[in-house]
């Protein structure tokens, strides 16, 4: 039996034993994409009919780790629109579009798949140039410390400048970002020559302790949007942004 068959009858199970009034259940995550090993989390998006409000939760079912996600259409609506699109990371949207039904597909389960695909479809919103500011001097500070008193620095850097150097590269180019492993996914489906070359980088980073190709690769990044930023940026809170002293 292969692994996704028998993690989709583990599936159906936990559906019939904890969420058996649910009208949807998917299950999603890297296991559907053939990217799971038996170690994998199983994801689930559960949908009922109504809900007083959205919930996640993580249990073990028959020593598996399940993460599920739970909502009815309009908590699901509202994450996609409210939540993930203005992270510009379509994190639920992205389970439901690839999520196999566990229960039987119906109706409701194929309009919810055809609310995220347009949702992915339309992309995250554009960056303002105060955003674009923001990752440049974020990514500046995180540069500037090529020099780290311990390897142990160079790793917390590099760990930094991963997220944020992939993040910058998709949200500039106006494509959905992601995080953590999901990165260099997302990185080798916008531009293979610049997946190879960003893992080649942080892999000398991290393997061998040598920074310049990272900061080579955030320089090249950078360039179209005016390169590093430091001298003279300036970022203004808002106004009411105090509180009286007591």
């Amino acid at each position: 039996m292969s692994l996704l068959k028998e993690l989709t009858d583990l599936a159906k199970k936990i559906s019939e034993s904890k969420y058996p009034d649910a009208s949807v259940v998917f299950l999603a995550g890297s296991i559907v994409r053939g990217e799971g090993t038996p170690y994998s989390d199983l994801d689930l998006v559960v949908i009922f009919d109504k809900l007083a409000a959205a919930y996640r939760e993580s249990f073990y079912f028959h020593s598996y780790p399940v993460e599920a996600f739970v909502h009815d259409p309009e908590t699901l609506d509202y994450f996609f629109y409210e939540v993930d699109r203005p992270l510009g990371i379509p994190s639920l949207g992205q389970m439901v579009v690839e999520g196999i039904e566990v229960t039987k597909p119906n109706d409701l389960s194929q309009s919810l798949k055809q609310l995220a695909a347009s949702v992915i479809a339309l992309g995250p919103p554009k960056l303002s140039e105060v955003d674009i500011g923001k990752l440049r001097y974020n990514i500046t500070n995180l540069v500037d410390d090529r020099q780290p008193l311990s390897k142990a620095e160079v790793v917390a850097s590099g760990a930094g400048l991963y997220k944020a150097l992939g993040g910058y590269y998709l949200r500039t180019n106006n494509l959905w970002s992601a995080n953590g492993k999901s990165i260099p996914r997302m990185l080798e489906q916008a531009d293979a020559s610049l997946c190879l070359r960003f893992c080649t980088a942080f892999e000398d980073l991290f393997a061998n302790g040598r920074p310049e190709m990272v900061i080579s690769l955030a320089e090249a990044l950078l360039r179209a949007n005016g390169g590093f930023l430091f001298d003279g940026y300036r970022l203004n809170a808002p106004p009411e942004w105090r509180r009286p002293l007591t």
